[in-house]
């Protein structure tokens, strides 16, 4: 599985999002936008610290940002009391989610989707293989959270499939 920048980029400008310091309950109200039935948490996070902090490129990140906007993952709003906030608690948003919203299904087999490819003869399995590995990229993606990473909690099974030497062999 191939990891673009532009996913990397978007997954730690929503962990910048999720680390912002919470809001002052004194003031709580006051400089936050109205969202749905989400509630605003945190305090607003600049555009400008997220680049300085990850090391993004500004024109990069806006097009991030629009982006995460557009799959309703933050919210934003303008002016001095503006910023970024996720649109949704951060134990609500998978990796999996960033990476639909960037780059679109989580696994493709030249454009399709795995169960939409067909092969004949002694090809005809091939499309088990591409549904398995699309399950066990799910079991990761879908199953770690903005949450998890910011507070430095991964899932078990995270840690567990770490552990493994292999994993970090190169081949």
């Amino acid at each position: 599985m191939h990891i673009t920048a532009k996913v990397d980029y978007a997954v730690r400008t929503l962990l910048e999002i999720a680390s912002a310091p919470p809001l002052d309950q004194s003031v709580a109200g006051g400089g936050t936008p109205l969202v749905q039935a989400a509630v605003v948490k945190a305090e607003a996070v600049k555009a400008e610290a997220i680049a300085t902090a990850q090391g993004i490129a500004p024109k990069v990140l806006e097009s991030v940002l629009g982006e995460l906007r557009r799959a309703d993952l933050v919210i934003s709003r303008r002016g001095p009391e503006g910023g970024y906030w996720l649109a949704r608690p951060a134990a609500e948003i998978s990796i999996a989610d960033v990476i639909r919203a960037i780059e679109g299904p989580l696994a493709s087999v030249r454009g399709a989707r795995p169960e939409d490819v067909r092969y004949r003869g002694s090809a005809e399995s091939l499309q088990r293989v591409w549904i398995a590995l699309r399950v066990n990229i799910r079991a990761v993606l879908e199953n770690v959270t903005i949450d998890d990473i910011a507070h430095n909690r991964l899932p078990g099974f995270v840690e567990a499939l770490t552990e493994d030497p292999g994993a970090w062999a190169r081949r």
